[in-house]
């Protein structure tokens, strides 16, 4: 029982030893005893007296969120992303670099390497590191230690860099696909406003979908549900890495889009992506300026965007759809074009029901989800976390 104990000083502002006997039903022996070895963590400290109407004050209990710093990777098929947060997801340190991660797992790993030495070095000191969380953009089949699905990036297959670190640093590894560490990172940290039931679309060099089903990551019968990229939407459509045509990646992931700005640019040279080198930034900063060609491309994926989200509403229900990475900077422009697919190709009580929205964790999403994936694991396993209380 430590674990809803050490859970509910986390959610807390403070609690009573009382509280906590009167939220979990443990009778006051039991609880004070797991506080006594919470206290020895050092994670739970006694703090301020509660007001009392008269005799003996009782002592409060407060989670210390600063005792651990906690590590998350999100490691894209193009770029790098390090975060380090306390345990209450506060940023200490953000680092984001360009990087061809999907086809070199030694490179990576000596940038993380050197990234996370200096991010430790700059604001951990003496504070122990938690654990490490990793988001990868491939599927993560829990029931299998291979990790991660050699078919999405080969590269990595069997390669034991990010296990290597966690050992070097000695601490857990925690590993998911990113959209599901997206979704993560909106359900604790985002707009969500108590939703739990909700659909978070990364739209990246690739596509997936992390869904959040009662407030828990559904991942499927064996961890892999949301790869809503691989989802056909034209079958005469390019061919695309997993072997079919037409799958939404191949119309509104970042290779698709540049294509398509390259050979629209040949036609208009008074566009402002007629020179230069293009990128999904330029592309949605063009839009942002009213430039035709950006605008036609940013509506053109929504529409594509739409098809999908149109079957995802009517399987799903979700009470919202979460679009993140770097298109849905585009906002309105991409949504507009998703809502009125959406409108028209599904149930109406569905529609209704569901919100469409952009990310407003921006390009910290699944670095931050990562880190909130070891925070929760510790929450609900902390004597894998904190061997040194055998009593735990």
């Amino acid at each position: 029982m430590a674990h809803a104990v050490l859970e509910l000083i986390w959610h807390s502002d403070g609690i009573t030893r009382a509280g906590i006997a009167r939220s979990t039903g443990l009778a006051r022996s039991t609880v004070s005893e797991i506080v006594g070895d919470l206290l020895e963590t050092d994670l739970v400290v006694e703090a301020e007296e509660a007001p009392s109407g008269g005799g003996r004050r009782a002592v409060m209990l407060r989670f210390a969120a600063a005792a651990r710093v906690v590590l998350g990777l999100d490691i894209g098929a193009a770029h790098v992303s390090v975060v380090l947060t306390d345990m209450a997801g506060n940023e200490l340190f953000w680092h984001d670099e360009p990087f061809g991660a999907q086809g070199d797992p030694d490179g990576t790993m000596r940038l993380v390497g050197r990234v996370v030495t200096r991010g430790l070095s700059e604001v951990a000191g003496d504070t122990p590191l938690l654990g490490i969380g990793v988001g990868l953009p491939a599927p993560i089949d829990h029931s299998t230690p291979r990790a991660p699905a050699a078919s999405v990036l080969p590269a990595w297959d069997g390669h034991s860099g990010l296990r290597d670190l966690a050992a070097r640093l000695h601490v857990p590894l925690e590993l998911e696909n990113d959209a599901n560490l997206g979704a993560l990172a909106e359900l604790w940290w985002g707009s969500t406003d108590g939703i739990r039931d909700f659909t978070f679309l990364k739209v990246a060099t690739g596509v997936g979908a992390g869904h959040i089903v009662r407030g828990e990551i559904f991942g499927g019968a064996s961890g892999v549900a949301g790869e809503i990229g691989h989802v056909t939407i034209d079958p005469e459509g390019e061919m695309c890495v997993c072997g079919n045509r037409g799958c939404l990646t191949t119309l509104v992931g970042t290779q698709a889009l540049l294509q398509r700005a390259e050979r629209g640019r040949m036609c208009n040279p008074d566009s402002v992506l007629a020179t230069g080198e293009l990128s999904v930034e330029r592309l949605v900063d063009a839009a942002d300026q009213g430039d035709p060609l950006a605008l036609e491309i940013v509506e053109e994926a929504g529409t594509y965007l739409g098809d999908a989200i149109a079957s995802l509403v009517n399987l799903m229900n979700p009470a919202e759809v979460v679009l993140g990475g770097g298109l849905s900077r585009a906002g309105d422009r991409l949504l507009d074009a998703v809502r009125r697919v959406v409108a028209s190709r599904t149930l109406v009580a569905s529609v209704l029901s569901t919100q469409i929205r952009a990310s407003t964790l921006g390009e910290r999403d699944v670095a931050l989800g990562a880190a909130t994936l070891v925070i929760a694991a510790a929450l609900e396993r902390p004597d894998r976390y904190f061997r040194e209380v055998a009593a735990l």
